[in-house]
């Protein structure tokens, strides 16, 4: 197994966040990992991406120049990111923020209102737990329960507090996708 996914937005989204939940959860589970950050001048409100490449064998090189997979939290992110797609890969797209139609016919689109989701459960900063829940449905890479102890080790002292709202919108994400899939 040799994979990776780009995950995409706006400084402030928490992209970087669930970048590193997810390679750590990755590691928790065995597998080799690198995460790689790349974001603009300004952090909050500038555009934000990382890359996590996941392995069985050792992980040659973090740069990506064609994803498999793709999670574009925001409008800019899915034009910026859709066409470097390798064929036959992952588009997720937070359908809440996303108004743009599919433009290629060789890569698998999911659109789901990860935003939204995340307002109506009370989970106004969540969109990117959200999605992660939303990516692990459809590439199960690793379970949901290694994200959730990748998250109790990551939000510790005054974000403890904010663990099981954290799980409540990873179980979101993923239940939504479920549905979609189905």
């Amino acid at each position: 197994m040799n994979s990776n996914v780009l995950i995409a937005g706006f400084g402030g989204q928490g992209v970087l966040f669930i970048g590193q939940l997810l390679a750590n959860a990755c590691m928790h589970e065995g597998l080799n990992v690198t995460w790689s950050p790349a974001y603009g001048a300004e952090m909050r409100g500038g555009t934000v991406n990382c890359t996590v490449c996941m392995s069985d064998d050792e992980v040659a090189c973090a740069y990506v120049d064609k994803p498999e997979n793709v999670i574009a939290l925001n409008g800019p992110s899915f034009e910026k990111f859709e066409s470097m797609i390798k064929p036959g890969g992952i588009m997720i797209a937070n359908s809440s923020l996303v108004k743009s139609k599919p433009k290629r016919s060789d890569i698998t689109y999911k659109f789901v209102p990860m935003t939204d989701i995340a307002h109506r459960n009370g989970h106004e900063k969540m969109a990117n737990i959200v999605s992660l829940g939303t990516f692990l449905s459809v590439f199960p890479i690793v379970g949901k329960n290694a994200i959730i102890e990748t998250m109790k080790n990551k939000l510790t002292g005054k974000k403890a507090a904010m663990l099981e709202s954290n799980i409540q919108a990873l179980e979101e994400g993923f239940a939504e996708a479920q549905a979609l899939v189905h």
